[in-house]
Parts: structure tokens; C-alpha cells; sequence
């Protein structure tokens, strides 16, 4: 600590970190575990534990958790398992599930369990006061320097470099490295005057409260369970458990048709608790908190997220709606991309430009890619029944005019390997399921084929394509791995892809491709086959592979008939019935 020449004190720290929450405790864990020379400072303005919306979260994170060494501390609390979501949203009433793990291959398991088998596949529905306090003390046990409760007052900025942060008790924090992870509020975005841009239609209110003794709709094995999403015709309602007796329960709706509606915020959560039949069972022997809160819930996106000396991560870079459970991933995903990219600048071996436009590419492609599709999700659902002009008007906004097939490939701009490179996915979700969902959107049951079904002929096509690297995240450092580039496309030679440009070097033919990716990845693994497909299909999409149709030839056929992850309530209880693994199921629907 340094005295200034005003006299005001001066905090000297490697790395700042504004806000505890995920984002801040992921970045700060990161940077102690691969460099513990590093003098990491965390100012959070509240006092902990304390409640926070956004309880519900994906299978990506789980990975994260593990690898910053908080999975067992985490997983030790009790938190539900996630293993999926229940639905009633689309072109019909009829309630759909959409499982992380097929429920009818679930084996009852003790707790507290390892981050191993099915666990790998599951998510958590965490208490967010709990869980906040879990990261940030585990990230201090790290030795990260926690400032708490300690408010940053102003930040200077000249020439887009961040002078520091001045606290509320007179001192003044300066730092090499700068991280705005303030959440939507983005004070130190805010104070570089980086701009957003917010959809007009996806401008919606939160409005919620936490119940106790509320009925779990489904339970399954030993505390896993499945969120429940339900429509309504002004918006639509969460129902998430918590824990064994405490439940969030909230609702999303437009913000023009709140004011439209002319109630109070508290009327308006006991209409929607009302108007849903069956979250009005699972509330039925339980009481509420009386205490209902309401934020504004804006789908957003930074124009940049990164500078100089300063990198702008979670919701302070941007926040996709909640229909899609993906906050708390992209939370945890740009805050330990934040933090690998500081170790690297901090190492000097990689260019520093790469670095920063690396992170401000990736991070704001995955955010855009959640918003268009929650914008899609929200154009497609005729069961908004009192929102059918603004549904019109998201369908106008984003050109959402389209059959599924369009809409895939609208959504699919921007390319398949935002979030885990070498597996094809669109966002946080794999190629099958988002073509299964665009389906199941559809009033007119038109599908979302497969590019390579009917074809028996596929040609690498690298013209114009030269050798390059692209970077993966691993062990604290971004590893950069060889791959095919071609304007703004790269094709990663790694994972899934990897194998399906190694196979398509000794054949063309559909057949002997099959046999060869059964042979590579597994015969027995089905998950794997299919994720060879999905990839083959992402290359046909960007023209790194060619097709073709030999009348001689059986050809390709490959569907989405039968996913155990996208499926009516119906299916899954067939399924259920048929089940080898016998899990304990019971559902209160």
C-alpha cells in the first residue's frame, strides 16, 4: 500500500476484479491456481451470503467447477441436480421435456457424489446466496485479496485505459489488468462508455418470490430433479427447487404488456401463480416468502468487451434471456476466458492483439448466438396467446419469417465452435438438440434435415482454405491447435471435427465413413456417432464439405427420430416403463 501525493492511500494489485459474484470468484480462482505470483484483488460492494436471481444452470459449467477445484465444495451443499426441463412452450399446449442425460438410463446414486459418469452430463439449481459465498471464499482460500463490502465510487479512464478504481473508504485501487464483472450494471463499461445494444423485444420484467414446502414436480434418484418452464398467454413462469423444502418460482413478462396490464407487481405474480393449474398444485401446502422482487430483465450485448488493460465479462458483457438457463454459463465461461487470457499477457509468448481479439470474438459470438435463438424461442411460441403482436414484432426485428430449416441456418451464422471447440454446438447446445427444438417450434411440423441424409458422397473441400491455429483453453494456457481457415470460417482440427476431416482423407464413401467414425470413436458409443454426425453436418453448413448423390451407392440417412433428449412427456414415461436401470421416478404432475 502506497500514499499518494494528496495523501489518499493506494492499493497496488496485478489483477482488479470488480464484483464477487461467479464471474469475478471464476476469473480470481483461475489466475491464483496457474500463477499464484499473481496479486489478484476482488471489490465486492455486498455483504455475503445474500439472494440473487439465476438459479438455474447448465451441464457447461460443470467442467469449469471441477477444473477451479469447487465441484466437491459445491456439490457438497446438497444443491437439486439438474437433469433437465420440462416445457410447455411451441406450437402446442402439450408439455415436452428436454433432458441433459436420458432419465430412463439415471442410476440412483449416493451423495455427495464425484464429478464422474452421469454427473458429467447434469447441472445444479443452486441457492444463489449460498452458492455465491461458496466461489468467493473458495477463490480467497485460493489467496486472492478480497475487498468486502467495499464500493468502487469512480473509475477514471484516459485514453481507454482504466486509471483504476476509487473506493468509498477513500482509497484508490490500481491494477495491470482490469475486470468488470459488475453484472448488468457494467460500471466499468459504463465509466469507457462502451455502448449495448438491446433488442426492443426482448425487454421483458422478472418477477418473483422463494416458497416453502412447494412440491417438487418430478423427483428423480436421489435429489435430482427437472426445472418447469410453463407459458402463459402474457408471459411465462419458472418453477426451480432449490434445495428440500425451498423453491424459486417467477415469472418473465414484456415490460410494455406489465404496463399495459396496470398491476402491481405483486398482482401480478399471484395472477400468473393462478392462471398456471399446475404450479398452483405443487404451491398448494406451501407459503411464500411475501416478499415478491422484480428486476428489469433486458436481453443485451457490449459493443467490445476488451481494451488496453481492462476485459468486460458475464452480464456486465452481456445477458441472453432466461428462457435458456444460459447466465450462469456464460458467467462462468467468459470469466475463466478473461482470467487464461491475462495469463497469457502476462507470459508474453502469444501476440497480445490475438489474445484480446480473441476473447472479444468468441465471448460475443456466444452471447449473440444465445440471444438470437432466445429470440427465435419467443417468435415461435403460439401459446403467448395476449402477445401476439409482439411476438410478431421479435419475428420482424430478428427476420424470423422462416421455415426451421431457415432458421437454422439464421441462427448458425456466426459458426459451431463458440463454446467447446472440437464438439459441434450452437451456443450452450449441441447440433441435435436446437434442430429437434426448431421442429417442435414449427405450427406446420416441417423438419430441420440433416445436410448429409439422402447423399452417399462427401469431399473435403479446402479450396481457398489455408493451414492456421486456433486457441483452446486448457491447463492455464491457450493452446493453439492447428486448423483449416477461410475468411471469417475455421475449422478446428480437433475433437469430433478432427475425425470427420481424417476420415473423409482416406474415403468419400457414406458407408466405409461410418464404419471408420464406429471404429474411431467407439461402436458401442451412440453419443459419440451421433456428435461425428452433427460435426459432419456443421462442415456441410460452411462448405468444408462437399456432397453428392452416386444413384449406385445406398445412401446416408441420419434423422432426429428417436433423441432421448428432446421428447414428449409421453415418450419419456415409454421410455421410463422400459427402463433396464430402473431409476427412482416420481412425478407429481
Amino acid at each position: 500500500m502506497q500514499n499518494g501525493s494528496n495523501g489518499a492511500k493506494t492499493i497496488e494489485t496485478d489483477v482488479a476484479i470488480l464484483g464477487g459474484g461467479p464471474t469475478g470468484s471464476t476469473c480470481a480462482t483461475f489466475l491464483r491456481k496457474y500463477n499464484p505470483d499473481l496479486r489478484v484483488t476482488i471489490v465486492e460492494k455486498e455483504v455475503f451470503p445474500r439472494e440473487h436471481v439465476g438459479e438455474s444452470q447448465l451441464p457447461s459449467i460443470g467442467p469449469i467447477l471441477d477444473e477451479m477445484g469447487v465441484w466437491d465444495k459445491v456439490e457438497a451443499e446438497g444443491f437439486p441436480i439438474k437433469i433437465g426441463a420440462s416445457y410447455t412452450w411451441g406450437a402446442k399446449l402439450d408439455r415436452w421435456d428436454f433432458d441433459f442425460y436420458p432419465v430412463e438410463l439415471w442410476k440412483d446414486e449416493p451423495r455427495p457424489a464425484k464429478f464422474e459418469g452421469q454427473r458429467r452430463h447434469t447441472a445444479f439449481q443452486v441457492d444463489r446466496d449460498r452458492y455465491d459465498e461458496i466461489l468467493l471464499h473458495h477463490a480467497r482460500d485460493m489467496g486472492a485479496d478480497l475487498l468486502q463490502p467495499v464500493r468502487v465510487i469512480d473509475i477514471p479512464v484516459v485514453d481507454d485505459h482504466v486509471q483504476g478504481f476509487v473506493l468509498d473508504d477513500g482509497r484508490t485501487l490500481k491494477a495491470k489488468h482490469y475486470v468488470d464483472g459488475s453484472g448488468t450494471v457494467g460500471l466499468v463499461r459504463r465509466a469507457l462508455g462502451v455502448e449495448v445494444d438491446a433488442p426492443e423485444q426482448l425487454r421483458n420484467i422478472a418477477v418473483w418470490d422463494y416458497w416453502e414446502n412447494a412440491e417438487w414436480a418430478v423427483e428423480i434418484g436421489v435429489g435430482g430433479t427437472r426445472v418447469q418452464v410453463r407459458s402463459l398467454p402474457y408471459g411465462w413462469m419458472w418453477f426451480i427447487p432449490l434445495g428440500p423444502t425451498r423453491t424459486s418460482i417467477g415469472l418473465i413478462c414484456p415490460a410494455s404488456k406489465y404496463k399495459e396490464m396496470g398491476l402491481s407487481v405483486d398482482e401480478l405474480y399471484l395472477k400468473a401463480i393462478a392462471d398456471q393449474p399446475e404450479i398452483t398444485a405443487l404451491t398448494k401446502n406451501g407459503t411464500r416468502t411475501m416478499e415478491t422482487r422484480s428486476c428489469k430483465d433486458w436481453s443485451q450485448l457490449a459493443d467490445r468487451l476488451v481494451g488496453p488493460n481492462w476485459f468486460i465479462c458475464g452480464e456486465a458483457a452481456g445477458f441472453a434471456d432466461p428462457i435458456l438457463a444460459a447466465g450462469m454459463s456464460l458467467a462462468h465461461s467468459s470469466g475463466r476466458e478473461a482470467a487464461y487470457s491475462i495469463l497469457e499477457l502476462e507470459r508474453g509468448e502469444l501476440d497480445a492483439a490475438w489474445i484480446r481479439d480473441r476473447f472479444n470474438t468468441r465471448n460475443r459470438t456466444n452471447i449473440r448466438q444465445h440471444i438470437q435463438f432466445a429470440q427465435y424461442w419467443y417468435a415461435a411460441n403460439t401459446c403467448f396467446t395476449d402477445l401476439k403482436d409482439h411476438c410478431t414484432a421479435i419475428a420482424k426485428q430478428a427476420g424470423l419469417r422462416l421455415s426451421p430449416d431457415q432458421a437454422w441456418r439464421w441462427l448458425s451464422q456466426g459458426g459451431f465452435t463458440t463454446e467447446s471447440v472440437g464438439i459441434p454446438t450452437f451456443g450452450s447446445f449441441d447440433v441435435a438438440c436446437t434442430k429437434q427444438i426448431l421442429e417442435r417450434f414449427d405450427a406446420k411440423d416441417r423438419k430441420t434435415p440433416y445436410l448429409a441424409d439422402g447423399y452417399n458422397v462427401f469431399e473435403l473441400n479446402l479450396h481457398n482454405a489455408k493451414d492456421s491455429t486456433i486457441g483452446v483453453l486448457g491447463q492455464g494456457r491457450i493452446n493453439m491447435v492447428p486448423c483449416y481457415e477461410r475468411g471469417n470460417a475455421r475449422l478446428p482440427l480437433v475433437g469430433y471435427y478432427k475425425v470427420v476431416v481424417d476420415t473423409l482423407k482416406l474415403t468419400s464413401d457414406a458407408r466405409e465413413m461410418t464404419e471408420i467414425f464406429q471404429r474411431t470413436v467407439g461402436s458401442s458409443s451412440m453419443t459419440a456417432l451421433t456428435l461425428c454426425m452433427q460435426a459432419l453436418d456443421t462442415m456441410i453448413q460452411e462448405s468444408w464439405v462437399l456432397r453428392k448423390k452416386d444413384s449406385k451407392r445406398p445412401v446416408m440417412h441420419v434423422g432426429n427420430e428417436g433423441n432421448r433428449f428432446v421428447r414428449s412427456s409421453e415418450d419419456t414415461a415409454e421410455a421410463l416403463a422400459k427402463s433396464k436401470t430402473k431409476p427412482t421416478y416420481k412425478s407429481n404432475l
